[in-house]
């Protein structure tokens, strides 16, 4: 079943990395269950001097939006840059590349003209979340590329792919728009999000970042694609269940019906 919408690769290097990237992205979840964070948002200076001295120049900090900036920029470099080293592909492998470079594009220039920002990033978290993106979108457009050599799956996804994918984008964009609104420009403190979705869940970015990468998903169809979805699907449900402890445990007014993630569920 599973192989009438997933292009069968003959390639045991390419389930390889799959699989790696996989569990580091799963491994990254149960991180921050175990309370071992990622340095940013809210949890920037988060076990910020637990390292050893060798380690002190990871635990560098810097101004979130210059983290931020080094976060998705390399990644967006190298969708643009596929244009140019893969310029004939065919229309699935195009809507990819787009959408890779959509998504990272659209970070970039949130960091440079929507966020507000309070407190800093630690380097060692910058420099992992950075490489990361930047490999998943490498790897993402290179499997995609093979995969041309390969028949093609019975049932095509790639246009309800498309759809998904901007929904994703869409809402995703409107809630970290809602969380610039929160704070005037020289306030430093987090509120309580409200408006749109966060009635009901307080991560709804992470909601719909998530199906931006189910979309990305139905549009390759690769193996890869599928393993970074359900990978980043579990980060940040990790990552949005632990913001929502953080909520509870700084605001006495949180509403209690306020799930992390899913509304009613999760």
């Amino acid at each position: 079943m599973f192989q009438s919408f997933v292009f069968v690769e003959e390639s045991s290097i390419i389930t390889a990395i799959t699989v790696i990237t996989f569990l580091f992205l799963a491994y990254l979840g149960v991180s921050e269950i175990a309370g071992k964070h990622l340095q940013y948002s809210k949890f920037w200076n988060v076990n910020a001097n637990s390292g050893s001295s060798s380690s002190n120049f990871l635990q560098g900090k810097m101004s979130s939006k210059l983290g931020m900036f080094i976060l998705y920029a390399p990644a967006c470099f190298m969708g643009f840059a596929s244009f140019f080293m893969y310029p004939d592909g065919g229309t699935r492998f195009m809507l990819l590349q787009s959408a890779v470079t959509i998504h990272f594009f659209k970070r970039v220039l949130e960091v440079l003209f929507v966020h507000n920002y309070s407190g800093g990033m630690i380097l060692g978290s910058v420099l992992l979340i950075s490489s990361s993106y930047f490999m998943v979108a490498a790897a993402m457009i290179c499997i995609q590329h093979l995969s041309l050599q390969y028949t093609e799956p019975e049932i095509d996804l790639k246009s309800i792919g498309v759809l998904i994918f901007l929904v994703g984008i869409i809402g995703n964009f409107y809630h970290h728009y809602l969380l610039s609104k929160l704070r005037g420009s020289k306030e430093k403190g987090y509120k309580i999000p409200q408006g749109g979705l966060f009635s009901m869940v307080i991560c709804p970015h992470y909601l719909f970042e998530i199906l931006g990468f189910v979309g990305i998903s139905f549009i390759s169809q690769t193996s890869f694609s599928f393993g970074c979805a359900v990978g980043v699907a579990l980060y940040l449900s990790a990552r949005s269940n632990v913001t929502r402890k953080w909520y509870l445990s700084k605001f006495e007014n949180f509403p209690k019906n306020v799930k992390a993630l899913v509304p009613f569920v999760f």
